[in-house]
């Protein structure tokens, strides 16, 4: 051989190499950029060959069926938006392993599942996978994938590598899709009873879906704002308890002697005319007219004299110490006060 002599093509690299790869999901892009030519990829999934194309534009590299999360993860390269011309927005340049999926999180029954939800079903039990996208995105449902709109994105968890939906938002997507009340009942009750989220948070992410004009969905919120109640009263109990707060009594109405009803208070010390208010208002279609409410007992009780303590049950639930301490003051400042007006305190 000379210098004239023109040298043989260079043999390609085998193509088993890429099913040999951490992942074994791979786009149109990524296949090109390994120098796969659509040629290749069309010979590669005939009918009996080693590849499979589980979505348009998705290859799964090896013949068996796909993994929960091979599917999770071929969804969100379908959903997912391009960082850059040919150039998926997976994996990460840093963290060659780690993907990276820009606007695109699964929701719905999949990400419930992901956060730990008893009642909902093994992934590889789901006929269609629930992604969420901004809803300008040109981009349909197809196979596995079905793809869920929303006007602006909520910020992901991510679990295992895999970017998920809050659990509200996972929450309205889900019971969307679902028609037994039974199954209804039983996301809400755990998302609540597991702490997963406040029964305020599920009931806003079920209204803004407009999920409430389904009976079977009013049905399940209604049992989910009384265990979402019970759940709050038994943690003001623990906090009257655990920090050492003198005994109120529970659960009372307050009346002016013969005079109008003022309200009923969770808590109340009579003594130091303290009184505490579990704000579990549900933000539906009236919650304007219901605060209005709230705020006008606070303030006709505040006139009389009684400092009302509002509080939340994810402050309970996140800083309980913090919350006895706010009730500790109130009730340490009554001596600094005018004596309250006499009213009625009768068991509710």
């Amino acid at each position: 051989m000379n210098h004239n002599t023109p040298l043989p093509p260079a043999s390609p690299r085998p193509l088993r190499h890429l099913a040999e790869a951490h992942r074994r999901v791979l786009t149109t892009a990524q296949l090109r950029a390994h120098g796969v030519s659509s040629a290749e990829m069309t010979e590669q999934c005939r009918t009996g060959g080693p590849w499979q194309q589980l979505l348009p534009g998705v290859f799964l590299l090896h013949p068996g069926p796909p993994t929960s999360e091979e599917r999770l993860h071929a969804v969100l390269m379908y959903a997912a938006r391009e960082s850059a011309p040919g150039v998926p927005a997976q994996p990460g340049a840093e963290e060659p392993h780690r993907p990276v999926y820009a606007e695109a999180m699964i929701t719905g029954l999949a990400a419930l599942t992901l956060h730990g939800f008893t009642s909902a079903p093994p992934l590889l039990s789901l006929e269609k996978i629930d992604v969420l996208v901004p809803r300008l995105r040109r981009l349909r449902s197809a196979g596995c994938a079905r793809v869920v709109r929303t006007q602006t994105l909520p910020t992901p968890q991510q679990v295992t590598g895999v970017p998920i939906a809050p659990v509200p938002r996972a929450l309205a997507d889900a019971v969307s899709e679902l028609a037994d009340a039974g199954a209804v009942r039983r996301l809400l009750t755990e998302a609540v009873r597991a702490g997963h989220c406040e029964p305020a948070s599920v009931v806003r992410a079920l209204n803004q879906a407009k999920l409430l004009s389904r009976p079977h969905v009013v049905d399940a919120v209604d049992s989910l704002l009384a265990e979402g109640r019970a759940i709050a009263e038994d943690r003001l109990y623990r906090m009257v308890r655990d920090h050492g707060l003198p005994d109120p009594v529970w659960n009372v109405d307050l009346r002016l002697p013969g005079g109008p009803h003022l309200g009923g208070l969770d808590a109340y010390w009579p003594e130091q005319a303290v009184a505490v208010e579990l704000d579990t208002r549900a933000p539906r279609q009236d919650e304007d007219a219901l605060w209005s409410e709230y705020a006008r007992k606070r303030e006709h009780l505040e006139r009389l004299g009684i400092t009302v303590v509002h509080i939340t049950p994810k402050k309970l639930r996140d800083s309980m110490e913090q919350q006895a301490a706010v009730v500790r003051t109130a009730l340490m400042a009554s001596g600094d006060r005018e004596p309250a007006a006499y009213v009625v305190v009768l068991p509710r």
